[in-house]
């Protein structure tokens, strides 16, 4: 008997030490396997670049000319390029050179390319041609507005959705569920941007009441104000924008979470459970709980990450929020390429991170999933 003991204990520890070793070497493949995906995406993001007309040189040539006098930040060049320009003779070819020398355009492209990656390994993102400001900056300047948008959104989503969409499938079939589901479907519908106008229309002094502000995070006297009043004011100016961000992003989570409950609530299990005299209560939570909720848990490092960094270019645009989402925008369009490869590196490095943790969490939610049948999948 004690030896039973001693033998079982031994198996339980070995067990553990093997999925130990595992879960290591799953790991450090997974990261060794970001590294040529990471170079993959900045490779061709690089080439890309090479071959999109008007390059950063172009750009601030054209604005020197005064063909760009509308463009916002045009007065924030570098005082490097003020000497080049010769009023109605314009940029002889040396000027050019030394403009193009300015920017690191006198190298080979792959010289470039390699010098931009050994920068971007010690996180060294350079200089925005644009607004030259370091990348660095400029991204957590640009943050408060993005992480605003994307965690509040992220929080109303899970909080509604998995309540909602377990109660759906509790009472599937129903009036209710008939009823939220034409509710959710419409709001998947209707665009973003269209949602936004239309609240803006509607609550934002537009044809009908003035209730929400509409322009920035905070008004302008925020620091003026106390610790509650400041709080309040955010929170007020939020509404809109989270709403027209969050509305569409109800349904998908909502009908996951009706699905997957409804899959485990069919199951033999459950009645062989109810057999057992067990009630609908115990039956839900004991047992079909923790089987459904296993794929919206392994989503929900991923979301939780991501969510800080994400941004929306209509809904910035439209609420006046200067976010992520508006700065990549700009940062095309200008051929700011520091800012537009800098980000995407960061982003990229972002994402890879949240799909692993995503695994993992797969993985340590569901017992029966082991490290080798993810690396098939």
């Amino acid at each position: 008997m004690f030896v039973g003991t001693v033998t079982g204990s031994r198996r339980r520890v070995f067990r553990h030490e093997t999925k130990d070793a595992f879960m290591a070497a799953y790991i450090i493949r997974r990261i060794l396997l970001m590294i040529p995906t990471l170079f993959g995406i900045m490779l061709i993001t690089f080439i890309v670049t090479q071959f999109v007309p008007g390059g950063p040189v172009e750009q601030l040539l054209a604005e020197m000319k005064g063909h760009a006098a509308g463009m916002t930040g045009g007065e924030v060049r570098s005082s490097r390029t003020s000497d080049l320009y010769q009023g109605a003779r314009g940029l002889d070819q040396e000027r050019i050179e030394k403009l193009r020398v300015l920017y690191g355009f006198d190298k080979p492209p792959t010289v470039r390319f390699l010098n931009m990656m050994k920068s971007y390994l010690l996180f060294d993102f350079g200089t925005s041609y644009y607004h030259h400001k370091s990348v660095v900056q400029l991204v957590v300047s640009k943050l408060p507005v993005s992480m605003s948008l994307g965690l509040w959104s992220f929080l109303i989503v899970y909080l509604t959705c998995i309540p909602l969409g377990i109660s759906k499938a509790i009472n599937d079939g129903s009036r209710f569920d008939v009823i939220t589901s034409s509710v959710i479907l419409v709001g998947y519908a209707i665009p973003g941007f269209v949602l936004a106008i239309l609240l803006i229309v509607l609550f934002g002094g537009g044809s009908f009441w003035n209730v929400f502000p509409l322009r920035g995070l905070v008004s302008d006297n925020w620091v003026e104000l106390a610790w509650p009043a400041r709080i309040l004011d955010y929170l007020w100016h939020m509404v809109l924008p989270i709403i027209a961000s969050t509305v569409g992003s109800l349904a998908v989570m909502t009908l996951l979470t009706k699905n997957s409950f409804l899959e485990e609530i069919r199951k033999q299990y459950v009645l062989t459970a109810r057999a057992k005299g067990l009630s609908d209560q115990q039956v839900l939570y004991k047992h079909v709980f923790r089987n459904a909720i296993i794929p919206i848990i392994t989503g929900f490092p991923g979301s939780f990450i991501t969510a800080f960094f994400t941004g929306s270019l209509l809904i910035e645009t439209i609420f006046s929020l200067d976010g992520m989402g508006l700065l990549a925008y700009q940062s095309v369009l200008n051929r700011d390429y520091p800012v537009v490869l800098g980000t995407l590196y960061f982003f990229t490095i972002i994402g890879l991170v949240s799909r692993l943790l995503s695994d993992l969490s797969y993985i340590l939610v569901d017992p029966r999933i082991t490290f080798e049948s993810v690396e098939q999948q």
